[in-house]
């Protein structure tokens, strides 16, 4: 059985494309099955994307389906080793059933309030809904390069008793020229900006892993 991660959030433009881009990058080039389903289908980011990537013969070639129904997008879940929903933003209804699907729930935030209240709220919401505390995550997307904000973030997350991936990714022009071509923020052109994005990497990663041994 292989593990279904879902990155939602109430807001869109907060980075869940750009996280669920960089795990599936990082899964099949460590050799996993891997499948985006996005259901973001007014967007299409990350089946965009995909297509950029093919269309520029980068490898590992990414698998990327747009779906519309939730239910019909879980009925192939467990033929890969990772599959991940690239939520919608403000679907409520839609987040839940992804919420209780997936093994582990990813929900990106900036460092300022306007992002981090919707993001704890959203986050009590999934609790009140009955989904368990370890199976929520956060990552810090879209910061400055002020460390004393990162940290105050970083530190009303887990006062709210949250779990905080390690790492962060800043604002930069060189993810979105990444991005524009179909290659994943891992990928980027500076080995600075590859530096930071890895350690975010490695802590989903390993988030991700964690949660694959529990249900094995």
């Amino acid at each position: 059985m292989g593990c279904i991660v879902g990155f939602v959030s109430q807001k869109g433009g907060v980075g869940k494309s750009t996280l669920a881009r960089l795990l599936a990058r990082e899964a099949a080039a460590g050799g996993l099955s891997v499948k985006i389903a996005d259901v973001d289908i007014q967007q299409g980011t990350a089946y965009q994307w995909a297509k950029r990537r093919a269309e520029n013969g980068f490898e590992p070639e990414i698998r990327i389906e747009t779906f519309n129904n939730i239910k019909t997008a879980l009925k192939e879940a467990n033929q890969f080793d990772v599959y991940i929903f690239d939520g919608a933003p403000h679907a409520s209804r839609d987040t839940l059933t992804i919420a209780k699907a997936a093994n582990l729930i990813v929900i990106p935030t900036s460092q300022g309030r306007d992002d981090l209240d919707p993001s704890v709220l959203l986050g009590y919401d999934l609790l009140d809904a009955g989904i368990s505390k370890d199976r929520i995550v956060y990552a810090l997307v879209k910061v400055t390069d002020s460390d004393a904000e990162i940290a105050a973030a970083r530190q009303y997350l887990e006062k709210a008793h949250f779990t905080v991936l390690q790492g962060e990714l800043p604002v930069r022009t060189a993810y979105s020229q990444a991005h524009d071509v179909g290659r994943a923020v891992t990928e980027a052109p500076f080995p600075s900006l590859v530096k930071r994005a890895d350690k975010l990497a490695q802590s989903l990663v390993d988030a991700v892993a964690a949660r694959m041994q529990e249900v094995a």
